[in-house]
């Protein structure tokens, strides 16, 4: 029950409560009235889309075209699949199933078209509708089946059409005239003359394979062993089209509909299945939670979900090892293990600013737009200090290199310098002071790289600050 209109209404019935009378919409003090002990339960909404989704993504193994129907519904394109489940009767009796391991009772229509499907299993008695009968069968159906607005509803009623098959037989001019074209496209949708193709809620990788078990798997070593088969197949086919994957999804069902799903993720492109089993390996190793099987896997689901072109390279005679090549297996490899977050590199930025000149970013993403710095501009050191240290500078002048610094009660007397390299501050960041950059040398023999912050003549006065060594 829910509250609609400052009263409680009934929002969904039970067959058994359906039996006696009650509809979704009545209000509960009526509800009450004709059985008194009724038994309701507050709405909650969230807790039944989340139970609809943990079914779509269940039943997509019959289908990878499945997409939600309202707030109650499933609607699956399986044009092509019902000879895996032993014809049509076979696969809907396997879908009842399912939804009867989830606690639902369900209601199936087979038609043609999904549009049919939905009048029929909503409006009529559901079942499988044999090839070519879409529209004697909805002819059958109230005219509620078309689901048009109330009003418009309301009008075919008054004007004596009470079936689909009374608006069938009037002219589709006279109905678009009367209530908008739309309304006769409805007509034509659900009689099966027109079919709309269905948006899966989750579009099929175009590199996937599926494994369904005849009996379910719980160990670790069949998991992997089930992982390396698909791998095989996949990696064959990326092979014949001349490509490599960058991420790898392998998708776990359980016996009970619940579904896991772990990825791997590489630093190039690649379709050696050996190398992606051990990066699977080490991620099923690594996970934080378990891959609980609970009663078993019956189904194993391997997608390619990024892929780019990889041709074959040629062999060096003198088969020197590749440097590259084992340093990228090895980020990728302690990437599975550590997770992602765990093992990171620099990528370049565009500004000129140089704490802001880099940031951290997954070893294997790929490198972003970056500043493209000219050979003209100066070096930078290796340590940086974020944020710069202040330091105390004497100058000889305005816009001169400092004589002298104290930097962590140290003097240091300067004997070189170069300089000013100036840095304007980012005009959007609320007009940060100009910075003059200086490299210096001190008796030492130590190099810094110094700063001043703001110009002579600014209302504040400029300050002085260490920003990096050199080595």
């Amino acid at each position: 029950m829910e509250r609609s209109q400052n009263t409680l209404r009934l929002s969904a019935v039970s067959p058994a409560a359906a039996r006696l009378g009650l509809t979704a919409g009545l209000a509960l003090a009526d509800a009450r009235a004709r059985v008194p002990d009724l038994t309701c339960l507050p709405a909650d909404p969230d807790g039944d889309a989340a139970l609809l989704r943990r079914v779509l993504a269940d039943f997509s193994r019959f289908t990878p075209m499945a997409a939600a129907n309202g707030p109650d519904g499933l609607i699956l394109d399986v044009t092509g699949c019902a000879h895996l489940f032993g014809g049509e009767g076979g696969l809907v009796d396997q879908v009842v199933v399912r939804a009867g391991r989830f606690g639902l009772e369900v209601r199936v229509a087979l038609a043609g078209t999904p549009q049919a499907a939905r009048a029929l299993v909503r409006f009529g008695p559901g079942g499988i509708t044999p090839e070519g009968q879409d529209r004697a069968a909805v002819r059958r159906l109230p005219v509620e089946a078309l689901e048009l607005a109330d009003a418009d509803l309301q009008a075919l009623r008054r004007a004596g059409l009470k079936t689909v098959a009374a608006v069938d037989d009037r002219p589709r001019a006279a109905l678009a005239a009367r209530f908008g074209k739309a309304a006769a496209w409805t007509v034509d949708r659900v009689l099966g003359l027109e079919d709309i193709r269905i948006t899966p809620f989750r579009p099929p990788d175009p590199y996937r394979v599926d494994r369904v078990l005849m009996e379910p798997i719980s160990t670790d070593d069949d998991i992997l062993r089930v992982v390396g088969d698909l791998l095989v197949d996949v990696c064959g086919r990326l092979e014949r089209e001349s490509l490599g994957g960058r991420v790898f999804q392998a998708g776990f069902f359980r016996v009970d509909g619940r579904v896991r799903r772990v990825t791997v993720q590489t630093g190039r492109a690649t379709r050696a299945g050996p190398v992606i089993l051990r990066l699977f390996r080490e991620r099923l190793a690594a996970l934080t939670t378990p891959l609980d099987p609970g009663f078993g896997f019956d189904q194993v689901r391997l997608s390619v979900v990024r892929t780019e072109p990889l041709a074959v390279t040629q062999v060096d005679l003198d088969r020197r090892p590749d440097r590259a090549a084992d340093l990228e297996g090895l980020v990728d490899r302690l990437s599975a293990r550590l997770g992602a977050e765990a093992v990171l590199r620099f990528q370049p930025r565009d500004t000129h600013i140089p704490e802001r000149a880099v940031r951290l970013v997954p070893a294997y993403e790929e490198p972003g737009p970056g500043a493209v710095q000219e050979e003209t501009v100066p070096p930078r050191p290796l340590h940086l200090f974020d944020p710069p240290q202040p330091v105390e500078a004497l100058a000889g002048l305005p816009d001169s290199p400092p004589r002298r610094f104290r930097w962590r009660r140290v003097q240091h007397e300067v004997v070189r310098a170069e300089g000013p390299e100036r840095i304007a501050g980012e005009w959007w960041r609320n007009l940060e002071p100009t910075r003059d950059y200086y490299r210096v040398e001190d008796a030492a023999g130590r190099r810094f790289w110094l700063f001043r912050q703001g110009l002579y003549g600014d209302p504040a006065q400029p300050r002085w600050f260490i920003h990096g060594l050199f080595a």
